[in-house]
């Protein structure tokens, strides 16, 4: 189903990390994207909520000259959005599952080179992400992922109750879904994108507004929660979870911008119709990311908070480190094939397409 692109642009939200914003009333914003090779991200100081970002001081290693953008090698040219609507298929995804490796103060995209500066995060998918991963670190690391050939680094804020750490158990589900309506037209990430979805910065508003909003902060019969329930039913089956959804279009130009988001923005809606398209000036249509994430944790929730503040402060990161055949195969298979697949690239509604991998989640 089509989903309209709501609330700010990726250009509109340029700094949102660390601009200084107080209370929930909302969060400062520039006027318009960056200027090419401004001076990187992390010159401001931030608060918002009592979560203090403290000013980056360090640059990735593959930022080569310290601007803050890191440039695609080689770029994509010559793309114009798809307008295209190929035959209608209810279902084009297949899912990463990957576990939980560990928490750590750190994040290297928003604060690269420098541990500890980072509110808390959980790491999933590589088990060596740290301040100081960079694409070939990431590329040399192990996985929890079903599939041995997704190397990347996805991490969130870690979740407590109280002063009590609550982490996801066993494989959760992050989706690699088409998110513009030729689905036949994404094509895999390239090696070493990273962006972050949302921001620790964000108002109450602003969160539910965000064009990656699904339904918000769930459990048991409640949905839909900006913040986090007072009460979650007290059963065993009953967890707490969230569903979020990352921006699909890239400018083919850079694996990272200062602000970790302009680089990619959300499709809009073609005029006219109810189809999604990449915008101009973002062409490249790419996997969307959806976090389906699921926390075991119920009963009273008034101790239930993030390392990022409330709620409304959810955000997370993802780090591309997948094998390029692997994700290649996965994207052609089922997104571009139209299939509703399980890590293996093997859709059950559909057994006479087969897998894209072998029982080892490996390439045949």
């Amino acid at each position: 189903m089509s989903r309209r692109s709501k609330g700010l642009s990726a250009t509109l939200i340029t700094g949102a990390l660390l601009l200084t914003s107080i209370g929930l009333g909302g969060v400062a914003v520039s006027a318009g994207p960056p200027a090419p090779h401004s001076s990187a991200a992390g010159t401001f100081a931030a608060t918002h909520s009592g979560h203090t970002m403290a000013a980056s001081v360090a640059n990735s290693p593959e930022d080569p000259d310290g601007d803050g953008y890191i440039p695609a090698v080689p770029p994509v040219t010559g793309v114009t959005p798809s307008t295209q609507d190929p035959p209608h298929r209810y279902f084009h995804e297949f899912q990463a599952n990957c576990s939980v490796t560990h928490t750590r103060p750190d994040d290297p995209i928003v604060y690269p080179q420098q541990p500890g500066k980072s509110h808390d995060h959980t790491f999933m998918g590589n088990t060596t992400t740290d301040a100081y991963s960079t694409t070939a670190s990431l590329e040399a690391g192990g996985t929890t992922c079903k599939a041995p050939g997704d190397l990347s680094g996805y991490w969130m804020p870690t979740l407590y109750n109280g002063d009590q750490q609550i982490l996801p158990v066993g494989p959760q589900v992050i989706y690699y879904k088409a998110g513009v309506t030729d689905y036949t037209s994404v094509r895999p990430f390239p090696k070493g994108l990273r962006f972050v979805v949302g921001s620790p910065m964000q108002s109450a508003d602003e969160f539910r507004h965000h064009p990656g909003f699904v339904e918000g902060w769930e459990c048991g019969d409640s949905y839909f929660n900006t913040e986090f329930p007072a009460t979650c039913p007290n059963r065993a089956d009953v967890q707490l979870n969230i569903r979020f959804q990352a921006p699909s279009c890239w400018d083919g130009k850079y694996l990272d911008t200062p602000d970790h988001k302009s680089h990619m923005a959300y499709p809009v809606v073609k005029p006219g119709t109810n189809d999604n398209i990449c915008p101009a000036d973002h062409p490249v249509a790419l996997p969307m990311i959806e976090f389906k994430m699921a926390f075991p944790v119920n009963g009273d929730m008034s101790k239930v908070r993030l390392a990022s503040g409330t709620g409304h402060t959810f955000h997370y990161d993802f780090f591309n480190a997948w094998d390029d055949p692997t994700l290649k195969a996965l994207v052609d298979h089922c997104v571009v094939g139209g299939l509703q697949c399980d890590a293996r690239g093997y859709d059950e509604t559909h057994p006479e397409a087969g897998a894209a991998l072998d029982e080892n989640y490996e390439l045949p």
